[in-house]
């Protein structure tokens, strides 16, 4: 087994703990394994997605990186058939978008929603 570094916020890293009490980890370390192999199965699937979709895209993010989400978004008015935003506790918003159309386009929307390293939340539900 290889032992790395991660570099965890505060918060994070509370929330960590939470998970690691309330679901019985042994350890963060075991956390913080289910995570990446979640995000491993998560991307495998995507990856298997092909030809025309309906789908929906969630996002949370704070409302200071609102012009990140326009700026992605306008790229993508072919496949965005609805979009709804919400404001949530704090300065929290939620994003909610009906997609249609092409699976590559859908899943280059939602890598570029997931690298952006600003969104609290990205989650992509295919019908």
């Amino acid at each position: 087994m290889t032992i790395i570094s991660v570099s965890l916020n505060d918060g994070l890293l509370e929330e960590i703990d939470q998970l690691q009490k309330e679901l019985g980890f042994s350890g963060r370390s075991e956390v913080i394994r289910a995570g990446a192999r979640m995000l491993i199965a998560d991307s495998k699937e995507k990856e298997r997605l092909e030809g025309r979709l309906n789908s929906v895209l969630l996002l949370i993010h704070t409302q200071k990186v609102e012009d990140t989400v326009t700026a992605i978004k306008h790229g993508f008015e072919d496949i965005i058939s609805t979009q709804i935003h919400n404001h949530l506790r704090g300065d929290k918003c939620l994003e909610v978008f009906i997609l249609v159309g092409d699976a590559a386009r859908i899943k280059e929307l939602v890598r570029l929603f997931q690298t952006t390293g600003k969104m609290d939340y990205v989650k992509l539900i295919v019908a």
